[in-house]
């Protein structure tokens, strides 16, 4: 079935086609009738599939017939999604298939000031977007009114549940209509994410994606034996080798991606940071440099790991292992989205080894393993240390003094804002 035979409004086909899509995923076929016909869908569907778009499709085809009918002010859908980054996606996605219809949208989520918000918000929105945090602070306020709302929508829900977001949710609850549709998604599925989920649907369709491999076919992925101190060589080989290649590179920490960063710059790579000391200004400025090409290279934490629609993303590197199989299917499928091909290469320090026979237990199979020969993997290290001396050393150790001092008065600088 191709996206012009649904029963949906012309504007949004339009916009569709626009975006270059025909057939809808195996998620958006099986979302979108139901979302259509107003039932309650509980969906389970891994990273990369096209979950956004099937929800957004459905839900901005019936709020323009609604609209058309009747024009009732308020807001009428509410879309919760666990970051920033995500949020905003899920904005954009709605703004460009939104183009050609009445229907109009806005994302609000903490890191930014309240102010230009509540500004927005008293323009009129029918589709809000939001972060439970700030949700919940401007619903309090009485800035938030959603006593009109018809459709709720939990996006990434497993990762709000992770991030400890799950009181405000039931919080929020009570300032709901109990006559509402509600679509719930999630990229995983167990009992604290079950109970949530039925205590907030009725009578739901159950869709679940649930390949035999939960990484997608189109993603090649590897893991290769490389020490701890090693990495940051081999990193910075492949990527001098692949200049233009838009690669995406997890780390654990904050503070190790700036070390990384630091260290690929002693090399002359040029790379750009994203995690949670980030203000939010610089965190959009980073996904927005990446996004267009400008920078090639981004160095993350895990709070980009989750839903973040990155386009033509070519390499994933797992630079420290994660401490999961979900967290690793999240990571490699940063790459190869949708129907493009991807390539991910994980490093696997000695002290990495019990979290990779982790992963391999709980993904069904193991990782493919690259093999580098011992000659090959000193030939690497030399290429890099031979330009290194002391003095770079030195200037590294203070440059990261520096750094970790304009953290500290960040974070006070926050503090006392939100105060």
């Amino acid at each position: 079935m191709k996206f012009d035979e649904y029963s949906i409004s012309e504007g949004i086909k339009k916009s569709i086609a626009k975006q270059g899509f025909k057939k809808p995923t195996d998620i958006q076929y099986k979302s979108i009738p139901p979302i259509l016909r107003g039932e309650d869908v509980l969906a389970i569907a891994q990273t990369g599939t096209g979950k956004t778009a099937a929800f957004v499709i459905p839900i901005l085809h019936l709020l323009q017939v609604k609209k058309t009918v009747r024009k009732s002010a308020g807001i009428k859908c509410l879309v919760m999604a666990p970051t920033h980054e995500l949020a905003l996606q899920i904005n954009e996605v709605f703004v460009s298939l939104s183009k050609h219809t009445k229907v109009n949208s806005f994302c609000i989520h903490g890191g930014v000031e309240q102010d230009r918000q509540k500004e927005e918000l008293g323009k009129g929105v029918d589709v809000l977007i939001a972060t439970p945090g700030r949700l919940f602070d401007l619903v309090s306020q009485g800035d938030v009114v959603l006593k009109g709302l018809e459709i709720l929508v939990l996006d990434e829900a497993d990762h709000m549940l992770d991030l400890g977001f799950i009181k405000d949710i039931k919080d929020l609850m009570r300032h709901l209509p109990e006559r509402r549709q509600t679509l719930f998604f999630s990229a995983t599925i167990n009992e604290k994410i079950k109970k949530l989920a039925y205590s907030l649907v009725v009578n739901p369709i159950r869709i679940q994606i649930s390949p035999k491999d939960p990484v997608a076919k189109n993603i090649e992925h590897a893991v290769a034996s490389i020490e701890m101190d090693d990495k940051r060589f081999f990193l910075g080989n492949m990527l001098a080798e692949h200049p233009d290649r838009k690669t995406l590179v997890f780390v654990r920490t904050k503070v190790r991606a700036e070390r990384l960063k630091l260290a690929l710059e002693r090399q002359k790579i040029e790379a750009i940071t994203i995690h949670g000391d980030k203000d939010q200004k610089e965190r959009e400025s980073s996904m927005q440099a990446f996004r267009k090409g400008e920078q090639k290279t981004l160095i993350a934490t895990d709070i980009s790991a989750r839903g973040i629609d990155i386009p033509n993303v070519e390499f994933v590197v797992n630079y420290d292992l994660p401490e999961s199989a979900e967290q690793y299917v999240h990571r490699v499928g940063r790459t190869g989205r949708g129907r493009e091909k991807g390539q991910a290469l994980s490093f696997c320090a000695t002290e990495e080894v019990a979290l990779l026979e982790e992963i391999d237990q709980n993904l069904g199979k193991p990782i493919a393993r690259l093999e580098i020969s011992k000659k090959n993997y000193q030939m690497t290290k030399a290429s890099v240390t031979e330009n290194n001396n002391e003095e770079d050393w030195k200037s590294l150790m203070e440059h990261a003094a520096i750094e970790t001092e304009a953290w500290e008065k960040k974070k006070k600088k926050r503090k006392k804002n939100k105060k």
